[in-house]
């Protein structure tokens, strides 16, 4: 495991120990120094609706960027797969969406988050959901398994984005969906961001810029890729916005069954 790897990790069980102790105060997906509470990132992203749905614990431990749950546009009896799922609000969210003979899954690294996420489902009394251990760019599912890929400003954590964007690729069925919120630069970044780990943390320099994870998802195999950004964040001189990030997995390809003819309008 890199550096970046496991102080992704340390800081995301960190975060799950605190929200164990006491809800008191919410954490941001940003570091202090990044962004601070309370930070655009973060903030208004549920509707009161929404939030009415899942445990208290699960809010205060949502550290995305997005919805997207409501982006992925889920209908009932759909398999769900949540990428670097937390403390479990878009898998508690998804489950509900896809109904009693659907399934969400969801896939963290961290076993803070994971026994938080648990708890939280037990909370919810959701049966349709599922937490696994392990990396997103290993998902431990089987080929052609999902129909909606989903994550919430966590891709852009990765150290190998490609490896992800096939590994979702893979196990989504043909015509599945990627349906993504993450954070993408819109600009020129200075090469300290980049190497700066607390914004690394803070969702902001593992970013990519849009043309890229355009480029990325083409290259995995997705088509109708789209990247729209929806809110952009001063800081940084708004080099930096929330978006969007859609993909679907082409349909395979129908062999055609070879036919013999035999009148006169093949030789015409």
């Amino acid at each position: 495991m890199s550096a970046i790897e496991q102080a992704v990790k340390d800081k995301y069980g960190a975060i799950a120990a605190a929200i164990t102790q006491s809800t008191s105060a919410k954490p941001s997906c940003c570091a202090p120094a990044a962004c601070g509470c309370d930070d655009p990132i973060t903030s208004n992203l549920y509707s009161d609706a929404e939030r009415g749905e899942v445990p208290a614990d699960a809010i205060a431990a949502s550290l995305g960027c997005g919805n997207p749950t409501a982006l992925a546009d889920l209908k009932p009896g759909e398999t769900v797969l949540d990428l670097g799922s937390g403390a479990g609000i878009d898998v508690l969210l998804s489950a509900k969406r896809v109904g009693p003979a659907g399934h969400a899954y969801g896939l963290d690294m961290t076993d803070g988050m994971l026994a938080l996420a648990r708890e939280n489902q037990r909370k919810a009394g959701a049966t349709n959901v599922e937490f696994l251990k392990g990396s997103i760019d290993a998902i431990p599912l089987p080929d052609n398994s999902i129909d909606v890929v989903i994550s919430n400003c966590v891709i852009n954590l990765s150290l190998d984005k490609d490896a992800v964007l096939r590994e979702a690729f893979r196990v989504l069925k043909p015509g599945g969906r990627f349906a993504v919120s993450d954070v993408v630069v819109r600009g020129d970044v200075p090469a300290g961001i980049r190497r700066d780990m607390e914004l690394w943390l803070g969702c902001i320099a593992g970013a990519l810029e849009e043309g890229e994870y355009v480029a990325k998802l083409r290259a995995a195999g997705f088509a109708d890729v789209e990247v729209e950004p929806w809110r952009i964040y001063e800081k940084h001189d708004g080099a930096f916005a929330s978006a969007f990030v859609r993909g679907r997995k082409p349909l395979e390809k129908t062999s055609k069954t070879s036919k013999t003819c035999c009148g006169p309008e093949c030789c015409s």
